[in-house]
């Protein structure tokens, strides 16, 4: 959510994604969200949707992430992380922020 939207959820990308998780429609109407800009709904379908990408890319949190990004056919296709510069950029600051984020939660425990 922060790379997505910058805890934003009326953003709205050139492409036309919107929401806290930047869903494009055809995602919000695959998990049936009937508002893309409330954060219950956007939260809920973003949620799904990169579950379902961690479990097809058999729990490799980056390719899930670059799926997120450019689309599971295109991660298929190239066999990884895209070559587009956005998509690898993407990658790295999540996967950077993923890492933080565990850190900061195992030092808390």
């Amino acid at each position: 959510i922060q790379i997505e939207s910058v805890f934003d959820p009326n953003a709205i990308s050139r492409s036309g994604a919107t929401g806290l998780m930047q869903l494009m429609s055809p995602t919000a109407t695959q998990y049936n969200v009937k508002e893309r800009h409330s954060p219950r709904e956007n939260i809920n379908a973003g949620v799904k949707h990169l579950s379902l990408l961690i479990d097809e890319f058999d729990g490799d949190v980056a390719l899930a992430i670059a799926a997120y990004k450019a689309g599971a056919s295109v991660v298929k296709k190239y066999n990884g992380i895209p070559p587009y510069p956005e998509t690898q950029a993407y990658v790295a600051k999540v996967m950077s922020l993923h890492s933080e984020y565990y850190q900061n939660r195992n030092q808390a425990e």
